[in-house]
């Protein structure tokens, strides 16, 4: 394409920064608006350079508010759009969070997150914005979450979170930490006419019969974008299907939420991965994600080596959490470790899904991941 550059295939070498970048331009996406932040700063930097050589937009907004405001706009505007940010950023982001879960705006939002609480450790891992990812704008509404645990994986799981937010109209919030944002590892890009890239559903119907908010059978409506010849009202209040505000109707509240909750829930199966490893007779189940499921999964090797049968399910979906998949193992598993980077966030989740399995937490903070032996001592602990 003249002035324009092809997208990268093959074998590389790189971090997982830009591999996210990368993942965002061959999911087709076109604008990007972000600020500058450690350590996600990489992805916005990357793409300041490659998006322009597709026809895209960058834009340096002059706060994470209006970068999360922005990216709403240009979806709206049928652009594919994301942002990135790290923890005090994704604070700041979350009541607009809220108005494209109220909008039904599909966008990407990337979570590098680092210590915390407040400005924390800027340029070290942490776990500690799983829980802010699901619950921090305020109502009820559904979320997706992913969370990667290699530098493939920020450019495979970046693809599926487009995938994900043009399926189901959602902020889809991919959750890496530092340790995978700055690591260097070989990504293998696939060509285009191998990756399954999915675009939003679009009406059939004529302008003067469409209802904006009006779900198909899975929940979601088709979306007509700004300059299509449809004419309709988008509202952060609640609305009824023609997105006119009904604020004073407990019936149009209770339709509308639920809703946003169910096309999350009711798809759920179709929506969450998880990685089964060596539970065909686990006794101890470690289940973790993002970096620490790496050691996660040398410990396991290694309790394997001792004779110890132990197995490790790794979450790639947080949100919606996988309560069936952590049943079924908590059924046969005499035990279940849960070690994060935190004070203790999904263990919760674990422990809620495990019923009368015995969970025990392996918290860590600072800049020091778990080691596999750290890992190993607690799943002995556990036997």
């Amino acid at each position: 394409m003249t002035g324009k550059r092809a997208l990268l295939t093959g074998a590389h070498f790189m971090n997982g920064d830009v591999a996210c970048a990368e993942g965002a331009i061959a999911a087709g996406c076109r604008f990007f608006a972000g600020y500058p932040i450690t350590p996600a700063t990489e992805i916005a930097e990357h793409l300041s350079q490659r998006m322009p050589e597709f026809g895209g937009i960058y834009i340096q907004m002059e706060d994470e508010i209006a970068s999360m405001a922005a990216i709403i706009g240009a979806s709206y505007s049928g652009l594919k759009a994301m942002t990135a940010t790290s923890g005090p950023g994704f604070s700041l982001m979350q009541e607009n969070i809220g108005l494209a879960v109220m909008t039904e705006t599909p966008c990407v939002v990337v979570d590098i997150m680092r210590g915390g609480p407040s400005t924390g450790q800027p340029t070290l891992p942490g776990q500690q914005d799983v829980m802010q990812a699901k619950w921090g704008s305020h109502g009820d509404y559904g979320i997706i979450a992913l969370s990667p645990c290699s530098v493939q994986e920020m450019f495979d799981l970046t693809v599926e979170a487009f995938n994900l937010a043009e399926t189901y109209r959602v902020p889809v919030l991919l959750m890496g930490d530092e340790i995978v944002g700055h690591m260097w590892e070989k990504v293998v890009i696939p060509s285009p006419d191998k990756m399954k890239i999915v675009n939003r559903k679009k009406p059939n119907a004529p302008p003067e019969e469409y209802a904006p908010f009006r779900p198909d059978d899975d929940l979601v409506p088709p979306m007509a974008c700004f300059g299509e010849g449809y004419h309709f009202h988008a509202t952060g209040l609640t609305h009824d299907e023609y997105g006119y505000p009904r604020t004073s109707s407990s019936e149009a509240q209770t339709k509308l939420v639920r809703r946003l909750c169910e096309k999350i829930s009711l798809n759920a199966d179709k929506i969450i991965r998880t990685e089964k490893i060596m539970l065909d007779d686990a006794d101890v189940v470690v289940v973790a994600y993002g970096i620490v499921a790496r050691a996660a999964m040398s410990a396991v090797r290694k309790a394997q080596a001792a004779g110890i049968k132990a197995g490790l399910l790794r979450l790639i979906t947080l949100w919606p959490f996988p309560d069936k998949q952590v049943g079924m193992i908590a059924q046969n598993a005499k035990a279940i470790v849960v070690p994060e980077m935190n004070c203790g966030q999904l263990v919760r989740e674990v422990e809620r899904a495990a019923k009368a399995t015995p969970v025990s937490f392996l918290g860590k903070l600072g800049e020091d991941p778990h080691t596999p032996n750290e890992i190993l001592e607690a799943i002995k602990r556990s036997c």
